[in-house]
């Protein structure tokens, strides 16, 4: 695999290596991936709760159990109420 790098990309895992946290620039790329790798599955568990949550809301709203609020201060009430 041949990846191209901007060369701000290469001088901060090149920098990174030399730190001595990692032992070469392909440990730096390694824990980049891994990295993102934990994110995009993070990302994709937050939109399924979102998704999950945006579909309970709905049938609240189709049964009639939700509140419209008029004004910042109705909700403001309604949490202080809380």
């Amino acid at each position: 695999m041949n990846l191209s790098l901007t060369p701000q990309l290469e001088i901060f895992i090149r920098e990174s290596a030399e730190s001595g946290d990692y032992n070469n620039a392909s440990e730096v790329v390694r824990e980049a991936v891994r990295l993102l790798k934990r994110t995009t599955e993070e990302r994709a568990i937050k939109l399924q709760y979102l998704r999950k949550a945006i579909a309970e809301g709905d049938t609240a709203i189709s049964r009639g159990d939700s509140h419209a609020f008029n004004s910042e201060e109705e909700l403001e009430h309604f949490f202080d109420e809380l």
